[in-house]
């Protein structure tokens, strides 16, 4: 019986893409389905799973015209993969809206997707790689009464999986672009830069029954900011305060929160760089506070640290940490003039990048409540310095190679014990090389030396693509120098992905090992597994 509503539901959702297909100008539709089989590996401790196959699917419809937009998306868990929250179980449409578009404002009923500067007090996504998605179901209001000025304000509950948290979210923000404002089509302010300044304030609602504690009912929050833009610089800075907000992540505390980002960057030909400073003090916000995980948060608060992509690098990243960092980023890069002796015939560019993150410095004053100063604290959480050189060295060959030295607190950041601090170090070469026009070959040779944890890794990957639109790709994952002698594993994959259109599929194996898989900096545990996999997204 369950088989048949499963293909049922499958013979639906490709009758819906294909009728969609036909439909009128003014129609979208995407479609992603992610299906994985497991293989019980006890050696890499892949687990038994019971459905032997797990797959979930997305089919987003949308609609718009001049004055009016609606959508819906329709979400299958059967069951969910593993490492995404095992409560994604079932199907159905969590997400619909309709919104009307005036001339001078807009109204959003049912699920939207938000976010107020930085996102440190308010932002609302979706993130399908970490099962995330906390939209608020409700009502949306956006105006621009003059060019230059934007409001919004919303309210509503968030999305909890098929369902809906029990706190309510109310929201208002405030956008001024001085640059912008005019008068009978006249400027105000004739700037030689474009200057933004903006105001925010968000309040949860959750009833409160604790019979010891008394909790705060209503919880405001609040944040400005400024943006200052020209040719060549840019600066922005944003300030966050919370109320106190005792709630399970924080176990009940009641200090309040607040927060402070500040980025500077400049870009000229030849030479960029970028400064960069954060301090995070109890800024975990949700509309629930019995929620764990990534589950119902209202905020999201910047990274600090580079995002690396190559699979070695990946082992030890860093997730920010709302109780208390205290963190700082710089970034330069050089561009050689191609020509030249170090540029080459291509041009050669040379990225330096170093990051650390520490706690802040705070005493504890008793079980609910501590005292915090604006000095970084003695713990180190993560530092990463890096160094990438991308060269082209004829037009079929260019190659980057990138060198990595982390600090990396497991403790802290895995919330585990006995780790202490490791320190990785890693080099990778990339180099990739056009046969033709249409075809390609990629690889990727990279290696990381580790004390302590699970040792040393290597990885190699090829990558061919015969005809532009065919990929085939195999690698190696191997711990060779784990400590125990017996776990010396290799973790192999292979996969094919063909494009067409609007349409991917990929397919593939891989044996998979247990990890951490971060964006953004908020993170969801990877387990390990054993099996194939298949792939499909397309927009219709």
């Amino acid at each position: 019986m369950m088989r048949t509503k499963l293909w049922v539901g499958i013979v639906a959702v490709v009758a819906a893409v294909h009728a969609v297909a036909q439909l009128p100008s003014g129609w979208r539709a995407d479609l992603q389905v992610d299906a994985q089989s497991y293989t019980p590996d006890s050696l890499i401790n892949a687990p038994v799973v019971r459905e032997k196959v797990l797959a979930q699917s997305f089919f987003n419809v949308l609609y718009s015209n001049d004055h009016l937009r609606l959508g819906f998306r329709y979400e299958a868990y059967f069951n969910p993969l593993l490492g995404i929250d095992p409560r994604y179980q079932g199907n159905g449409i969590p997400y619909r809206f309709i919104e009307y578009v005036g001339d001078w404002f807009s109204v959003t009923v049912g699920n939207s997707y938000e976010q107020f500067g930085s996102g440190m007090i308010l932002r609302t996504y979706e993130e399908r790689s970490l099962g995330f998605d906390n939209s608020i179901d409700g009502l949306r209001i956006k105006a621009r009464p003059v060019e230059g000025i934007q409001i919004t304000a919303l309210f509503g509950k968030q999305r909890a999986f098929f369902g809906l948290g029990p706190g309510i979210v109310r929201a208002a923000d405030l956008e001024v672009e001085l640059h912008q404002l005019s008068w009978n089509d006249k400027p105000l302010l004739d700037l030689p830069f474009a200057l933004d300044v903006g105001a925010s304030v968000v309040s949860k609602y959750q009833p409160a029954a604790d019979p010891i504690l008394r909790l705060p009912e209503n919880v405001l929050a609040y944040a400005t900011r400024l943006s200052l833009t020209t040719q060549q610089w840019n600066f922005y800075a944003e300030w966050a305060y919370k109320i106190n907000d005792p709630q399970q992540t924080n176990n009940n505390s009641f200090n309040p929160g607040n927060g402070l980002y500040i980025s500077t960057s400049y870009s000229s030909e030849g030479l960029g760089f970028m400064l960069a400073a954060k301090r995070i003090d109890n800024m975990d916000f949700r509309s629930d506070r019995g929620a764990i995980g990534n589950v119902l948060n209202i905020n999201f608060l910047p990274p600090l640290t580079k995002v690396h992509t190559y699979r070695l690098f990946t082992l030890y990243p860093y997730a920010t940490q709302p109780y208390g960092e205290f963190g700082a980023q710089a970034e330069l890069t050089l561009t050689i003039p191609r020509d030249s002796w170090l540029g080459g015939p291509y041009g050669t560019t040379i990225t330096i990048n170093y990051a650390r993150v520490h706690s802040i410095d705070s005493t504890k004053l008793d079980d609910f409540t501590y005292r915090s100063t604006w000095k970084p604290g003695k713990v180190l959480f993560y530092q990463d310095f890096n160094i990438e050189i991308q060269r082209t060295w004829s037009r079929r060959f260019k190659t980057t190679l990138t060198a990595v030295a982390l600090a990396y607190n497991k403790d802290v950041i895995e919330v585990k014990t006995g780790y202490g601090t490791l320190y990785p170090l890693a080099v990778v070469l990339e180099a990739q090389y056009r046969i033709t026009s249409r075809s390609a070959i990629r690889t990727e040779l990279s290696h990381m030396q580790v004390r302590g944890d699970m040792g040393n890794w290597a990885f190699a990957l090829l990558e061919y693509t015969p005809v532009s639109n065919v990929y085939l790709t195999v690698f190696d994952e191997w711990n060779y120098g784990n400590p125990d002698q017996d776990h010396r594993f290799h973790y192999p994959a292979v996969s094919l992905t063909y494009v067409t259109g609007g349409t991917r599929i990929a397919f593939g194996y891989a044996k998979q090992r247990a990890g951490i898989l971060c964006v953004g900096g908020v993170c969801r545990l990877v387990p390990a597994s054993n099996g194939f996999s298949l792939n499909i997204t397309s927009t219709l």
